[in-house]
């Protein structure tokens, strides 16, 4: 089963873009699940959510809606005695759309310096324990991970690797089409090289609105992952002034032309 969908859903400059005029943050949810089947939480990056916030999003969704939530920044950056503590939080909190079905896994995305040695495999190994039995879904920015030796690893471990479309600078990942577990995962984050590292609000890295030629360029490698048993996820993290909204349409249009014919399993109709 393919879904598309963003990274993150709550943000005022979509309201005139994607949300009409005058929705307040109460209703994005529910009217941004009325287009997508699936989207990625990464405010669980920043503060552990609870219960009961957990709960009222999934009430909002319809059956078969599927939530990515990213670990929180202790677990990927910090790395902190608090870790793990915080992973059993956060699977506690997410009990409302796990007994829904409606978890489609946990994202850790690890930062630059987060180098690809044994201790940091090791670790990789503890995580998984701790998120265990909810998927784990791994995100690299350093080059050195992108290495047939740890995609072996990753898959006799069980833990997705995601793939991602971001800037061609020196040391970042370069395209790929990898699966190592049941989970296929790709993230979209642009391809502004000039504000990737020289920025001065987070937003600007992601500053990005692909075009038909780009997205294409993915199709084949999505053909590829598609032909393979599991669930894919496609984010759009492009999420400035709901460019993100913009290129996941695309990509819904694209796919659907190409695959109609190929016998693949669309996205999950709205």
């Amino acid at each position: 089963m393919l879904f598309i969908g963003t990274a993150g859903f709550s943000y005022r400059d979509w309201i005139g873009t994607f949300y009409p005029q005058g929705t307040t943050s109460e209703k994005m949810l529910e009217f941004y699940a009325s287009e997508f089947s699936f989207v990625e939480i990464n405010s669980t990056y920043y503060r552990l959510p609870h219960w009961k916030t957990i709960d009222s999003m999934e009430k909002k969704t319809p059956p078969g809606f599927q939530f990515v939530f990213k670990t929180h920044g202790s677990v990927t950056h910090e790395r902190s005695a608090d870790s793990f503590t915080n992973c059993r939080l956060l699977c506690q909190a997410l009990e409302p759309v796990i007994d829904a079905g409606k978890i489609g896994g946990i994202l850790a995305q690890f930062p630059y310096s987060f180098q690809n040695n044994e201790e940091n495999r090791n670790y990789l190994l503890a995580l998984k324990e701790k998120l265990d039995p909810l998927p784990l879904i791994l995100e690299f920015r350093r080059s050195d991970w992108q290495t047939p030796p740890l995609y072996s690893f990753l898959q006799q471990n069980n833990i997705a690797c995601a793939c991602v479309d971001e800037p061609q600078l020196k040391g970042l990942l370069k395209p790929s089409a990898v699966k190592t577990s049941a989970i296929s995962y790709l993230r979209f984050h642009g391809r502004n090289r000039a504000k990737w590292w020289n920025h001065k609000k987070p937003y600007e890295r992601y500053d990005y609105l692909y075009n038909q030629t780009e997205l294409r360029e993915w199709v084949p490698d999505i053909k590829k992952l598609l032909q393979k048993d599991g669930t894919f996820f496609i984010s759009f993290n492009n999420h400035f002034q709901a460019q993100a909204v913009i290129n996941a349409r695309m990509m819904q249009t694209i796919l659907k032309e190409v695959l109609k014919n190929e016998g693949v399993s669309p996205e999950q109709e709205r």
